[in-house]
């Protein structure tokens, strides 16, 4: 695996380290600023990940999955960070600390309502990180360069695909609730 690959492998730990941090603080530790501070620190990993891939590009080197999946992780984590802290926050005032409603399951209309909303979020982590492969692709301008980012975008546009067909068939069979 190559140091891009192991960078994003470590950006999403420090995601998750950080937001278990800042929940930790704010709830476990009564430290709302400094829970609000370091939830606030994801987007910064998102950042240096966007730097180190840009400048490791720009240096010569030959793109691979690796840089690609950077962009495709830094459009998600954009587009469903929030979403994502929300998420993590419900649970760990839930499960860790007693102190929140139980997360509630969605079904029928309300589930697929939700996973259509979750859909224009993946639309927007498509535009984002389809705008930083393309934006790559035409800087570097090399093709036998670019290849694995070319491959990464017919993938990701096809699954964006797949997933609107998911969204809308919740609409046409609703998820039922367990019996």
């Amino acid at each position: 695996m190559n140091f891009v690959a192991w960078l994003i492998v470590a950006s999403e730990i420090a995601f998750w380290i950080v937001i278990i941090l800042g929940l930790a603080a704010r709830y476990l530790f009564k430290q709302k600023k400094l829970g609000l501070l370091l939830l606030a620190l994801t987007p910064v990993i998102d950042l240096i990940l966007l730097i180190i891939t840009t400048v490791d590009l720009y240096r010569g080197a030959v793109a691979s999955t690796a840089h690609a999946i950077a962009a495709v992780y830094i459009g998600v984590s954009i587009a469903f960070g929030k979403s994502m802290i929300e998420w993590a926050d419900e649970r760990f005032r839930y499960y860790v600390t007693k102190e929140g409603p139980k997360p509630k399951a969605l079904y029928g209309m309300e589930h697929a309502k939700h996973y259509f909303k979750s859909w224009f979020r993946h639309a927007l982590a498509y535009a984002i990180g389809a705008g930083l492969l393309a934006g790559s692709i035409y800087l570097i301008n090399d093709a036998p360069r670019t290849e694995a980012l070319a491959g990464v975008l017919k993938l990701w546009t096809v699954v964006l695909g797949i997933d609107l067909i998911i969204a809308v068939s919740h609409f046409i069979w609703p998820k039922k609730a367990k019996a």
